[in-house]
């Protein structure tokens, strides 16, 4: 899936809402709290469900211009790449993009099957949540 919307604020501000985000994150899952300038190449479990978990690896880190991970399974792998460009002080184009890679082929079927039924409204909620972050500006 990949997404692609202009917001008006800076990309400063952007990032830095996603890097609050993560960080956060850290802290609830694991206790620690780590720097930005940790960030690059962290990694971390995180608890979905008292039987599900996954690590997380931060896999790409330019302060205003990008932020990718990876969040791994047994079962798969979930790579997330944001990009984030400035157009001008108060216009970024933010750029999201995931791909799943699963082993084994029935794996596969089943993750295209679930990615074509729910990506209509994981796209919606995720476009949603740029237009929070634009209008807490």
């Amino acid at each position: 899936m990949k997404i692609q919307q202009v917001l008006n604020i800076p990309a400063s501000f952007f990032y830095h809402k996603v890097i609050d985000s993560v960080l956060y994150d850290i802290k609830a899952q694991t206790g620690e709290t780590p720097t930005e300038e940790q960030l690059a190449d962290y990694s971390y479990v995180k608890q979905f469900t008292k039987t599900t978990s996954a690590r997380l690896t931060i896999t790409k880190l330019v302060p205003n211009e990008a932020y990718y991970y990876t969040t791994s399974t047994n079962q798969s792998e979930f790579k997330v790449k944001y990009d984030i460009k400035a157009l001008a002080d108060n216009k970024t184009e933010v750029t999201y993009q995931e791909q799943v890679v699963s082993e084994g082929y029935m794996r596969q079927m089943n993750d295209m099957l679930v990615g074509t039924i729910m990506g209509f409204m994981r796209r919606k909620n995720f476009k949603k949540m740029l237009t929070q972050i634009e209008q807490s500006y």
